[in-house]
């Protein structure tokens, strides 16, 4: 008896999706940002009630890949919906850290919807790719970042396309919205608006699986990035290596000297003007000075720089003595002995 009363309180179908319908709208429509508080309220109250919703569908057992669209009942088409309505909500999340496994989440929620409606034959269109986490690299830097220009046309061909189907469907929609939503309208009406919901959620299921795509590329592009930076960081704040010098070298050139034979003591200006003083340049004609007498140059100028003066006069007394002395005694004067 207890277990029949729980389940008696418990929400049927309709109500769970009505309810998280409901709640759809008014995120959507909201004018407080997505990331407000009351707003992520009603995304976690919708996710909740959906998946309950999806939990019952299976154990209802509502649709079976052994019957066609024709043969599900018009008030049944609309749970259909279910996984679409998941994915929308689940790309309301707010979360940085989690941005990644929210993204995947939502993308296999609408790449379901849409298995289930391909199989179904709702309309006419193309599955996006299935990617798992280990491929979505090398399709990325295949197919996603580097597409024709072929695939370029024909993607913008298919939105433009799915741009005026979702016009035309939002038209019908709304003419077939009064009547249906107030029970006047028979079951062949009620059948045409749950199909024209189920092509609508299509196209935006489409639309958002590309967003996705592109969204996940963006982030992993900017998780390898900070990789690397954190990687060439961790390089320079390592401690930089000392220069070393080797001891063979710096032995070898206090013995053997710098290896050329004598360093240079003046400038070519100094050399130039040097041998211009002695005219021994070219353009001086011949030199005014011999070879050796200009390698004495610099010390005779150095030996004629002016000296203290003899105050007595001594030295020069003393030379002229030497010099007189020189007159009267020939050279080897001193020297007669054993000459015969």
């Amino acid at each position: 008896m207890a277990a029949a009363e729980d389940e008696s309180l418990l929400p049927r179908l309709p109500e769970l999706f009505e309810t998280s319908k409901q709640l759809l709208d008014e995120v959507e429509v909201a004018t407080e940002p997505t990331g407000s508080r009351i707003v992520q309220d009603k995304v976690f109250k919708g996710l909740d009630l959906l998946e309950k919703a999806a939990e019952m569908i299976s154990q209802l057992d509502l649709f079976s890949r052994n019957e066609d669209l024709e043969e599900i009942a018009s008030s049944d088409l609309k749970y259909l919906m279910v996984p679409a309505f998941q994915g929308a909500l689940t790309m309301k999340q707010v979360s940085p850290s989690k941005r990644l496994g929210h993204l995947q989440q939502a993308r296999e929620h609408f790449l379901n919807y849409l298995t289930q409606c391909h199989y179904y034959h709702v309309a006419e269109f193309e599955l996006p790719q299935i990617k798992n986490n280990s491929a979505e690299n090398n399709t990325a830097s295949s197919s996603v970042a580097y597409p024709s220009l072929v695939a370029m046309a024909s993607q913008r061909q298919a939105k433009i396309e799915r741009y005026k189907q979702q016009k035309e469907i939002e038209h019908r929609l709304s003419t077939l919205k009064p009547s249906v939503e107030s029970g006047e309208a028979d079951d062949e009406r009620v059948r045409e608006y749950y199909h024209l919901h189920l092509q609508r959620w299509i196209g935006i299921s489409l639309e958002e699986i590309e967003s996705i795509d592109q969204e996940i590329k963006i982030l992993r592009e900017k998780d390898s990035s900070k990789e690397a930076s954190t990687s060439r960081s961790s390089l320079q704040d390592r401690r930089p290596v000392k220069p070393f010098i080797l001891t063979r070298d710096v032995a070898q050139a206090k013995v053997f000297g710098a290896g050329y034979p004598s360093l240079a003591t003046m400038t070519v200006s100094d050399w130039y003007d040097q041998h211009r003083k002695y005219g021994a340049l070219p353009d001086q004609g011949i030199a005014k000075t011999t070879p050796a007498e200009f390698k004495k140059a610099p010390q005779q100028q150095e030996d004629e720089e002016p000296k203290e003066e003899d105050p007595d006069g001594e030295t020069l007394h003393r030379a002229r003595e030497w010099d007189d002395w020189k007159d009267t005694h020939p050279r080897g004067y001193g020297n007669r002995q054993n000459m015969g």
